[in-house]
């Protein structure tokens, strides 16, 4: 699920402030705590390969986010791609892979532990290849 600034409904709006809130963004009520994340990917980056070994070889952590700069590619386990560019706010549920068409900076709120677990498998792979 992604949403386009543009397309999120205005909540308040004063010459001071605007507020946009897009309700049923997705459900992190069973996660626990989130934590905060700020990631750059170089422009043709995937991880898919970091994913090996992981259930279904995909990352099983949902994502919020928001893209600062360049463009995103999810790839879902069913087959399903959704790509998401800056300015665009989104949601990634559990079975899913990233691939940077350009080159990325983007903001994500995550359940700590389960990602934390996810990144510490991703640099177990990155070990084995150097």
């Amino acid at each position: 699920m992604k949403r386009d600034k543009r397309d999120v409904p205005v909540k308040i709006d004063t010459p001071d402030a605007v507020a946009r809130q897009q309700m049923g963004f997705g459900d992190a009520s069973q996660y626990g705590e989130l934590s905060g994340e700020y990631f750059t990917l170089a422009a043709g980056t995937d991880i898919t390969g970091l994913l090996e070994g992981l259930e279904d070889d995909h990352c099983q952590c949902p994502h919020w986010g928001y893209i600062l700069d360049g463009t995103l590619t999810a790839r879902y386990a069913d087959g399903r791609e959704e790509v998401t560019e800056a300015g665009e706010l989104f949601y990634w549920p559990p079975g899913h892979t990233v691939r940077a068409n350009d080159d990325s900076e983007f903001i994500m709120f995550s359940p700590q532990d389960e990602h934390a677990d996810v990144l510490d498998h991703m640099l177990r792979k990155l070990g084995e290849s150097a």
